[in-house]
């Protein structure tokens, strides 16, 4: 099964931030990477899903985070949910790992 991508527009904005840095152009190609992995299999083994659950408990809402990038410094993270339809994966937050 085929996910619908929807962002937030914090996540647009986080996307055309790093897809505009050419300094980020490796990991911006590690998050659309992610992104499409995310589309076709939210569980996919390299995202490493899981739930974030201090998101959860404040958005009221099973809230995911999945790896754009692993055993790097400043990784990429994408944060994102199931919904608002079904068969669509809304992304939240495309940001590094503090």
């Amino acid at each position: 099964m085929s996910f619908t991508m929807k962002y937030t527009a914090i996540a647009e904005r986080q996307l055309l931030e790093l897809k505009n840095n050419p300094a980020l152009k490796k990991r911006y190609n590690a998050v659309k990477k992610a992104i499409n992995l995310l589309s076709q299999n939210p569980r996919h083994p390299g995202l490493h899903t899981h739930e974030y659950l201090t998101l959860t408990e404040k958005f009221g809402k099973r809230i995911f985070e999945a790896y754009a990038e692993n055993h790097s410094p400043g990784a990429y993270r994408v944060f994102w949910y199931y919904g608002e339809d079904k068969g669509q994966i809304t992304i939240i937050y495309v940001v590094p790992h503090t």
